[in-house]
């Protein structure tokens, strides 16, 4: 699979645009969402690529985020990585048990959220 769309959900404005910075100077096309129930949506309308995803966020959080996109037959094979300060090992192993195909810890760099989408 080529990646070419990303959706990067995360309520910090500043993590947000961070790692839309990154990947539009890596020239991939990028939507956005700053709440679950956006996410949804927005992935559900633009049918992207990849998705990075923060856990932490105010209503609806990453989790269950994930497990409505995984309920959604249209939504269901799209790849997640999470994003998150959460970054224990118990953390990562959660996200993976939530259907999650990457974990990128807090702070972000440049580098780990290309690899991510590498791997893709």
């Amino acid at each position: 699979m080529t990646v070419r769309k990303v959706l990067c959900v995360d309520d910090s404005a500043a993590e947000l645009d961070l790692i839309k910075k990154i990947l539009l100077g890596a020239n991939f096309d990028v939507v956005s969402a700053t709440n679950g129930r956006d996410a949804i949506q927005c992935a559900k309308a633009e049918m992207p690529d990849l998705i990075f995803l923060d856990i932490i966020m105010l209503g609806m959080d990453g989790f269950a985020v994930m497990r409505e996109l995984q309920k959604d037959p249209a939504t269901k094979s799209i790849p997640v990585v999470f994003v998150s300060s959460k970054s224990q090992k118990a953390d990562q192993a959660w996200a993976k048990m939530q259907g999650a195909k990457g974990f990128v810890p807090k702070p972000i760099s440049e580098q780990a959220i290309l690899d991510e989408v590498k791997k893709f």
